[in-house]
């Protein structure tokens, strides 16, 4: 792998050398390397472009990296990964892509991750995306993500987009069973003219299920942010949907926050906050010695962390 693929793979998915544990990194929709471990195998699908990654029961502490690279321009690929996480596991998951197009045509990854997260099982999702342009090729990404809770599981997504990625569709749906909790936590930046939805349907289907669905962006330019989240209270549940945005310069933010309850005692709340930076903020760095930049970046940051 060359220097600029290899800084992508630090960026996206903290890989300097070659990591510890199990790993798949994809690169140019070929397999660039792979290791398995006794409880974590790592299989190629046989009928469709992806991988299978099966976690044995009772595995805790381990992690898994799936990176993918793209440096070819004009490169379009669909991809369909399946997780099996076995019951009573604590395990990492580290995804992510990076796209690097040098020339003129579209580079394109849209990928189809499903996890099916078995009974008391914990699960850490951590995925990043970035996008890096020397010529006028767009670089588009559009992930779907399928969850599947059992009794008593867990899962928190953390999802951050912070530049170069034009446009991206991002759809995500999960069913939890009873005493099921999925966190998620999304990071946003859009510029220039990029475009960003972000689309979160959660079904709380068990008793005393819950969810907690945060989205914090910055709209920048002339970009624009589409943020849809809708919660069905389907039990005895607790469910939370937030968007928070910062919006500068020609951008526009739009926040459609849903709950539904289909059931009397599904406690759902939503929320939706959409603003400038204060001045008052900025003025408070720049007498510190900041620039007017050199404050927003540090606001803008701070907001994202």
């Amino acid at each position: 792998m060359n220097n600029t693929e290899l800084e992508l793979l630090k960026i996206i998915a903290d890989m300097e050398g070659t990591p510890e544990g199990a790993y798949n990194i994809r690169a140019n929709s070929e397999l660039e390397s792979r290791r398995v471990t006794e409880n974590i195998d790592i299989k190629t699908k046989t009928d469709k472009p992806g991988i299978d990654i099966i976690i044995k029961p009772n595995t805790k502490g381990e992690k898994v990296h799936i990176p993918v690279i793209i440096s070819q321009t004009g490169l379009k690929e669909l991809v369909y990964n399946d997780f099996y996480i076995g019951d009573n596991c604590d395990v990492e998951i580290v995804a992510g892509c990076g796209i690097h197009n040098c020339g003129d045509e579209e580079s394109r990854h849209d990928g189809v991750h499903t996890f099916f997260v078995g009974k008391n099982a914990k699960v850490t999702y951590t995925e990043k995306h970035i996008g890096i342009a020397d010529g006028k090729g767009e670089s588009n990404m559009n992930p779907t993500t399928v969850i599947n809770i059992d009794e008593g599981g867990y899962m928190e997504m953390e999802t951050t987009q912070l530049s170069g990625v034009d446009s991206t569709d991002r759809k995500t749906t999960a069913k939890l069973k009873d005493n099921a909790t999925l966190v998620i936590r999304e990071k946003l930046m859009t510029s220039g003219v990029e475009t960003a939805k972000t689309d979160f349907v959660v079904d709380l289907d068990g008793e005393n299920s819950s969810a907690n669905v945060v989205s914090r962006s910055v709209a920048k330019d002339n970009s624009y942010q589409l943020f849809l989240s809708r919660i069905n209270g389907n039990n005895i549940c607790n469910g939370h949907t937030e968007c928070d945005a910062i919006i500068m310069d020609n951008a526009k933010v739009s926040a459609v926050p849903e709950i539904t309850a289909n059931h009397i005692d599904a406690s759902l709340i939503h929320e939706a906050a959409i603003g400038k930076i204060a001045g008052e903020q900025l003025i408070k760095l720049m007498t510190l010695g900041l620039t007017e930049q050199e404050a927003e970046e540090q606001i803008v940051n701070g907001f994202l962390k």
